[in-house]
């Protein structure tokens, strides 16, 4: 929860003018709100934490009590006071990535999302290879509304469902993404859902495609058409036996049961990975980049065919390439951006990695055009500092002696 200042408060005031009883905005939006009203760009608000869709925040997870249209609803006879159910009008429609490159089962599941039936999707892969990414894109090209969720093993009922907060000395019952999805026939993607515990079974009617007794409020919610659920994750839910992704569990077997289908996302082809990257380099304005993105996906495939052998314990995602993509552009150093995007193995892997990436690169072995004029004079110059520091005994003579020392 931030501590609001001058500036969020101006922002705050700006978002309610435009945007009445709204509490989630996209970038578009944020941008719209600033150049219409001058206020400055709310970077506070633009932050992982406060997200809950692609370039979409909320202004309430941010700790900002919106006022939205209040529906007043019965309680039972313990209740102190009227319970209120917050409802908001956002549209959460994620922004479209226009580099992004479809591949793996992109067809398929927009055919499912398009058709507007209820029909639970299980996706399942390795890390960094675009399941997240390819929902959201599915549904920004398909204009159709998508709450996410990201999971972890805290996430309880009120997370997903929604909990009751004081507004104003009123009790009133804040909607989790959940019910929202439903309200709005909207996907509800459920990120790395095999990271949850079995809190997750307060789900379980819902994943049937019915509806929702809500026991705070007494109301019952039906979904709209339209609504559906898709879950992503890096194992099947049956935990992960090797420890590489230490902290997912195995799920509830009833629980997974009533996932439609399970889709098994794989790395992009050679082909394929390639253009992702070209695409990268040309949105960060770096030319003649084609041979490095050729490089880097070869050096991938290398990596990922050991890995399945069970040669080496890691490998390479796409999203790993496109940091090292993003690496080059700030550094203007291929191997340094390799070195710094692959720090985070251990020594003996690193170094592997590194060189196998020289003998697919014969190029990077040479003098690197960043290790460039800045740093050559940089070096020159502690250089002559150093030579010029070091006094050699043959500068100093031997006293006379005749002389008078003292």
């Amino acid at each position: 929860m931030i501590k609001l200042t001058a500036q969020h408060e101006k922002f705050i005031d700006a978002a309610a003018g435009l945007y009445p009883g709204q509490a989630e905005f996209s970038k578009s939006q944020i941008k719209k709100i600033c150049a219409e009203t001058g206020c400055p760009n709310p970077s506070w608000l633009q932050k992982p934490t406060y997200r809950v869709g692609h370039g979409t925040y909320s202004l309430e997870l941010a700790g900002v009590a919106v006022q939205n249209n209040v529906v007043d609803l019965p309680v039972g006879p313990t209740s102190t006071g009227a319970i209120n159910v917050l409802l908001n009008d956002v549209s959460v429609v994620p922004e479209t990535v226009k580099e992004y490159v479809p591949f793996g089962h992109f067809t398929d599941l927009k055919s499912i999302l398009n058709s507007g039936l209820f029909f639970p999707v299980f996706i399942t892969g390795l890390s960094g290879n675009g399941k997240t990414m390819m929902v959201e894109q599915i549904c920004a090209k398909l204009k159709k509304e998508c709450y996410r969720v990201n999971v972890t093993i805290e996430t309880d009922e009120d997370d997903l469902i929604g909990s009751n907060t004081l507004v104003d000395g009123n009790i009133v019952f804040r909607e989790g993404p959940v019910l929202k999805a439903m309200r709005k026939g909207a996907v509800l993607l459920i990120d790395e859902i095999d990271l949850a515990s079995n809190k997750i079974m307060c789900l379980q009617s819902i994943l049937e495609g019915k509806g929702y007794l809500n026991k705070k409020t007494g109301e019952y919610v039906s979904p709209e058409d339209g609504f559906t659920i898709v879950a992503t994750a890096n194992t099947k839910g049956k935990g992960s036996d090797d420890g590489r992704f230490i902290g997912t569990n195995v799920l509830n077997e009833a629980f997974l049961e009533r996932f439609s289908i399970t889709m098994e996302q794989e790395y992009p082809s050679n082909a394929i990975e390639k253009k992702i990257l070209v695409k990268e380099f040309e949105k960060l304005e770096v030319k003649g980049a084609t041979d490095f993105a050729t490089n880097l996906v070869t050096w991938a495939d290398v990596i990922r065919k050991s890995f399945y052998e069970g040669a080496i314990d890691e490998l390479i995602s796409t999203r790993r390439l496109v940091h090292i993509a993003q690496a080059f552009k700030m550094f203007d150093n291929k191997l340094k951006a390799i070195e710094m995007c692959v720090a985070r193995f251990d020594s003996e892997t690193k170094a592997t990695f590194l060189d196998l990436y020289t003998k697919v690169d014969e190029e990077a072995n040479e003098v690197d055009e960043t290790v460039s004029s800045y740093e050559q004079e940089l070096a020159e110059l502690k250089a002559r500092h150093a030579s010029e520091s070091t006094v050699s005994a043959s500068d100093y003579s031997e006293p006379d002696n005749n002389e008078d020392l003292f």
